[in-house]
């Protein structure tokens, strides 16, 4: 049964602060003159082409907004070193990943708002095919040599579909998480971009079994547009504090822990663009 209880997320969350991060450990080796933060935070977006304009626009300008949000602010003020490191790249096909801002400390507002502006000095680029795995492992090699020492280390990966191109994405998400890394999700099943033929109707279970890992590791679905600023703030309340607050009753998106389905087929995205790759060759 899939777990939605806020409660039980609190619990997980609050049960890494009060044990040793395996972030920690692995932080350990980095450079004595790397700055300590709270977190070190990879914001990894897709824009795979299956995202029309428009939606890019509100992907992008929800990540800006939130960002500045006075509950993200206070999230980051209220942590042990009052600040975080932040980089925001764009991921699409196996080999097509594109940082945007590279890796910010971000303390206070001013330093969010400098931080929002490189973000949204360009616009975003879509490119073909889908590879979280490849983003996934692009996003962890961020991690390596970035002038920073996090308390703990997070991927949060949005995408609109599965896997289609690069290494199986649980192999990718199963090495990476043994490294002490947490892999947030955030599945978008709004359908109301560039719907296609490669699409999985339950996106939000396939990113529980097949993207998310590690302590305390969760999903926000986006099902409409409307939601994504709201399910961006919430999101990163929950990775920068590691608490969850209770929302209003109009703030209450569900919140899915990971809640694996036995035999999930991590390679349905595969197996649907080898399927209609050859229809269409025949």
């Amino acid at each position: 049964m899939r777990k939605t209880a806020f409660g039980a997320l609190a619990v997980g969350l609050a049960s890494l602060l009060l044990g040793p991060l395996p972030g920690l450990a692995q932080n350990a080796t980095h450079p004595e003159d790397d700055e300590v933060v709270d977190v070190e935070l990879v914001l990894a977006v897709d824009v795979s082409l299956s995202m029309s304009p428009m939606e890019l626009e509100i992907q992008r300008d929800g990540y800006a907004a939130a960002l500045v949000h006075e509950n993200v602010i206070q999230a980051i003020r209220d942590g042990v070193h009052g600040k975080i490191a932040v980089t925001y790249f764009e991921w699409a096909g196996d080999f097509t990943q594109r940082v945007v801002v590279p890796w910010t400390r971000i303390g206070s507002l001013g330093e969010a708002e400098a931080f929002v502006e490189q973000m949204t000095a360009t616009p975003p680029r879509s490119a073909r095919r889908t590879s979280i795995s490849g983003g996934l492992t692009f996003a962890e090699g961020l991690f390596e040599d970035n002038g920073f020492r996090g308390m703990k280390r997070v991927i949060d990966i949005s995408g609109d579909g599965p896997n289609n191109q690069g290494e199986q994405v649980d192999v990718t998400r199963d090495g990476i998480v043994e490294k002490g890394i947490t892999i947030n999700g955030l599945p978008l099943m709004t359908r109301s971009g560039f719907s296609t033929v490669y699409d999985v109707k339950d996106l939000d279970v396939y990113y529980e079994n097949c993207v998310i890992g590690g302590p305390g590791a969760f999903v926000i679905p986006v099902n409409d547009w409307s939601q994504f600023p709201e399910a961006i703030r919430r999101k990163l309340v929950l990775e920068l504090a590691g608490l969850f607050p209770e929302p209003r009753e109009s703030e209450r998106l569900p919140v899915q822990l990971i809640a694996a389905t036995a035999g999930y087929d991590c390679l349905i995205g595969e197996k649907i663009w080898q399927n209609r790759s050859r229809m269409w060759e025949n």
